[in-house]
């Protein structure tokens, strides 16, 4: 039992030890309108290196597109699945991303496909009420809600884009 209690308190020191020395688990919060929930998305796509896995219920945001394909021209494999309805407008921005040869699919299998988060190099993810539109940071109360290394969250989000990516079109 004795032993059993020290090998617990050993793995909570090291934890503490881990999260504040290395600060391996890190959540940041923004919120519009204003900057700091654009600052995170932008912050996330600036920062990834491998992936960025986006669903999104609308998307019309050029800057936030402009930056997907920075992020693509450096070797980040990008997909992204949106709601069919809401992205067949002249202002939707996914036109764009295809044209710049990142794979979009439209989703059209619910009354409204209303996910809004990003996986960034299968260790983050971005989510919260912030379509990625120019509405969701001058016009509109949004928040959005980055959570660092915390891998079975991670990987619940990724199994859920992987669902949509599968039942989606190609655009």
């Amino acid at each position: 039992m004795v032993k059993k209690i020290i090998n617990f308190i050993f793995i909570i020191v090291i934890f503490f030890f881990f999260k504040f020395k290395y600060n391996l688990i890190n959540i940041e919060v923004g919120f519009s309108p204003g900057k700091t929930a654009e600052n995170i998305i932008l912050k996330s796509i600036n920062n990834s290196k491998k992936t960025i896995d986006i669903a999104a219920y609308s998307f019309t945001n050029k800057p936030i597109a402009i930056l997907l394909n920075k992020a693509y021209n450096r070797g980040v494999k990008i997909r992204v699945v949106v709601d069919k309805k809401s992205n067949t407008g002249k202002y939707t921005i996914i036109k764009y991303l295809r044209k710049h040869n990142i794979k979009v699919k439209l989703n059209n299998k619910y009354s409204i496909m209303h996910n809004k988060f990003m996986i960034i190099d299968n260790n983050s993810v971005e989510t919260g009420s912030f379509n990625y539109t120019n509405n969701a940071i001058y016009r509109n109360a949004e928040n959005v809600i980055l959570i660092k290394n915390i891998y079975n969250i991670t990987k619940i989000y990724k199994n859920e884009f992987n669902i949509l990516w599968k039942e989606s079109i190609k655009f």
